[in-house]
């Protein structure tokens, strides 16, 4: 059985073409979504991180010495995740965490040498990962890709709002 074709109202009014499956742009941003994610996850394992902890220790050695709470509000993870993640950081010494000198009950959180050391192997990963990703594009083309993801970033940032 083929699957059904309608003309469908996207967000913002557009008219999808009638020829185009229903959902069939969510279908493929899904699929790529989880394959980008599977390979970052090898590329991470490589230097001994699962994904989301190099967005944790970018954003510590980023911004400084942060209150865990502070990391749950901006990078949008669950508490429970955070605290996970941060006890497998500690744990290989790349980051630790202390009592906050105001307020003795929070905890402040900080990236260590060792994990500060780490972070050009996790640029170098990341460099890696797009090269797989976009393998056999033209400049161009990753141009053109690049903007048209961060339209639809927007487009999904709107729907939130």
């Amino acid at each position: 059985m083929e699957p059904s074709r309608t003309a469908t109202s996207a967000p913002g009014g557009d008219v999808c073409d009638d020829e185009q499956r229903v959902g069939e742009i969510g279908h493929a941003l899904f699929r790529v979504a989880r394959a980008h994610r599977a390979a970052a996850g090898r590329l991470l394992r490589e230097i001994g991180l699962y994904p989301g902890q190099e967005v944790m220790l970018g954003r510590l050695a980023d911004h400084g010495d942060t209150r865990q709470s502070r990391l749950v509000l901006e990078l949008g993870i669950d508490p429970s995740t955070v605290t996970k993640m941060l006890q497998r950081l500690e744990r290989q010494g790349l980051v630790e965490r202390r009592p906050d000198p105001v307020d003795r009950r929070v905890s402040v959180v900080a990236i260590t040498p060792k994990g500060r050391d780490l972070l050009g192997r996790i640029e170098d990963s990341w460099r890696r990962l797009d090269e797989i990703t976009c393998a056999g594009f033209e400049a161009e083309d990753r141009e053109r890709l690049a903007a048209l993801l961060s339209r639809l970033e927007g487009n999904l940032a709107a729907c939130q709002e």
